[in-house]
Order: structure tokens, then sequence, then C-alpha cells
């Protein structure tokens, strides 16, 4: 079945864009947690607005707890609490303002390594590549989780803006300017870090995606040497039918 555009055309009258993209990732977390080996789990990510997230999730430990009673004096039997250094006034503060920046992601995480993030699946809006500081925005994200050794793929449907991330990303890493698929505004593209001998290398899968065509199956790496097939055509079939898409 084909890609749609949800963003020109009678299906933009009839339906809008933010349904594929918040529906999607759930349908996404649910094909791959019957397929994931046991240690890893995925879950869906949506945020709309202005406020900035960090994007590996922060998990209260039993020992934090521990932490807090030691230092804080939160052992329920009034004992003392530890001093807490209380930092001097800052040099400088002043307001700034973020590039609005939507989330529609799905993040994978290993548990056998204390919740690590090993990959994450972004699904661009279009805020992401509506102003130069929103895509910088975007980009950097994605560059930070490479360097973390997390695979990071992108999926962009947006039709009415022309930026494509996925070679910014790939240009921004060093890449230089990046051949064939690299000038479509629809894509999808999978990034990995590994390491050859002494020297780090960025490996990326790229293909083009055009209105009317299956989309693409793309490697969702969760070790070196581990990966599963990310099918992106049959959950998106899967979002377009629960939406009653035609």
């Amino acid at each position: 079945m084909p890609l749609r555009d949800d963003f020109h055309g009678p299906l933009h009258s009839r339906r809008s864009w933010e349904g594929v993209h918040s529906l999607w990732p759930g349908v996404i977390v649910l094909g791959l947690n019957r397929r994931l080996p046991a240690r890893y789990r995925a879950e869906p990510g949506v945020h709309v607005g202005t406020d900035i997230e960090i994007d590996v999730a922060t998990f209260y430990t039993e020992e934090d707890a521990d932490w807090e009673r030691s230092v804080l004096g939160k052992n329920g039997g009034g004992g003392v609490a530890t001093a807490v250094w209380a930092p001097p006034m800052p040099s400088l503060s002043f307001a700034t303002g973020w590039p609005a920046q939507d989330e529609y992601e799905v993040r994978v995480y290993d548990d056998q390594e204390g919740s690590r993030l090993v990959a994450a699946i972004e699904i661009v809006s279009p805020s992401n590549k509506d102003r130069p500081e929103s895509r910088r925005a975007f980009i950097t994200k994605c560059a930070a989780m490479l360097e973390d050794r997390v695979c990071v793929s992108i999926v962009d449907l947006v039709t009415n803006r022309t930026a494509n991330l996925g070679r910014d990303l790939l240009e921004f890493l060093g890449a230089g300017p990046v051949p064939d698929q690299g000038e479509a505004s629809t894509y999808a593209i999978a990034c990995r870090a590994t390491r050859k001998e002494k020297t780090w290398m960025v490996e990326s899968w790229i293909h083009e995606m055009k209105v009317g065509q299956p989309l693409p199956t793309l490697p969702l790496w969760l070790a070196d040497n581990l990966s599963l097939p990310l099918d992106l055509e049959s959950s998106y079939e899967e979002t377009c039918r629960g939406l009653r898409l035609p």
C-alpha cells in the first residue's frame, strides 16, 4: 500500500497529519515488543510543545532513595540531616527562547544495561523542518545519540517542507555531500556508530520515499552484532487502517 500525502490534496482537507504522527509510534512499539529479545523493550514518546525534555529516561531507584535518606535525613525517624552545600548566586541569568520541537518517536531500551537507550526512531514533524534553529536542534539531538552508540532512524513524511534532515545529519557528522537519495524531501534513514579497528565509523542506510509507493524496511540495531528489521510499511498501513485513511 502506498505512502499518503497528509499535507496536500484531498487527503489534507479531510485528515490531519497529527493523527498519523501520534498513532504511528504506538503501533511501531506494539510490533517491536512482540519481536524484541526479552532484555529489550520499546516505548513511544510523543511530546508536542515548546518545552525541551531530556531524551534518555531517568529512573528513580532504591539507591537514589538511600542517598536521599542519608544526605537529606529523610529516614522517617527524626534523624539529623547532613548539611547540603548551597551554591552562590549565578554569575549570569537571562531569558532565552528554545525552538518549538514536536517529538514523535520510539525508544528502545536494554534493561540488562541499566535501561540504556539503544535505539531511537524519530518521525519528523513540520516544526522540525520549518526554521534553521529547529533543524539544528533536531540534528544535534540525533548526533548526540549516535555518539552514545544509539541507533538512530529518521522517517520523514513531511511533503510541504523540503529540508532533508537525514542528509543534514550526515553532513554534520562529516560525510560530505550525500549521494543519490540525499536530496529527497521524504525519506527514511537508519544510522549507527560502530568501531572498526581504531576508527569510529558512522554507517547509514538511506531510502528515498515517494507518495504512492511502499515504505522501506530499515535495520534497527540493538547491539554491534544484533539487529531487527524495522518494517515501516506494515506499521504505517496498520496506522492508516486504524485512522480509516483511504
